[in-house]
């Protein structure tokens, strides 16, 4: 028979286990999805913590700018919500000794997506959670009898340039090449021929 002692040591090594497979799994769910960035047109709320004159709702500028006080000029669109956060903190640093800064987001209105082409309802469509391609498709309503199922293209711009990213929705209805239902970014147009 085996002591009390032996046991509790095999039930933690068993837990550890179990955190560790879950860390790892967790983990590797959040890699796969990028922090939100901060898109003209949404509105972001600036607050500083004890400084109620400095609490302000602003709209990011189709530049990609916004201006607050004592931050003055500063290009947020890009930027994930800590990165403008630590930009706002070390300019107001200056005027305020360890400021604590809040952003919050209270309209994703920049994050929008295009279906164009043979859908039911072609149009611009704002979203407010990660979507994919078959997800905008059924936002558009489906495609119409006469689409091109299999020669879908997401045109997506990085860096100034634009290119195209094939989509066969033949595929994805067999259960094959699922790795191809992307997640879409901002500003992705999904051309349905």
């Amino acid at each position: 028979m085996r002591s009390s002692s032996y046991i509790y040591q095999r039930i933690a090594l068993g837990l550890v286990a179990l955190v560790l497979i879950s860390a790892n799994h967790i983990g590797y769910a959040d890699s796969s999805l990028e922090a939100y960035k901060i898109q003209p047109g949404d509105v972001l709320q600036i607050s500083i913590w004890h400084e109620p004159d400095l609490l302000s709702s602003v709209l990011v500028r189709p530049d990609g700018g916004i201006s607050f006080p004592l931050v003055g000029e500063v290009q947020a669109a890009g930027k994930t919500v800590e990165e403008l956060r630590e930009l706002v903190t070390t300019r107001v640093t200056k005027y305020i000794p360890d400021p604590v800064i809040t952003i919050d987001i209270t309209a994703l209105s920049g994050n929008r997506i295009y279906v164009i082409g043979k859908v039911q309802r072609p149009g611009e469509f704002p979203v407010n959670r990660y979507v994919d391609i078959v997800q905008a498709l059924s936002m558009a309503g489906g495609m119409n009898p006469f689409a091109s199922a299999n020669n879908i293209k997401v045109l997506r711009r990085e860096n100034g340039k634009l290119f195209a990213i094939p989509f066969r929705y033949g595929d994805i209805e067999k259960g094959e090449n699922l790795y191809q239902d992307i997640i879409l970014k901002s500003g992705d147009i999904i051309m349905v021929p």
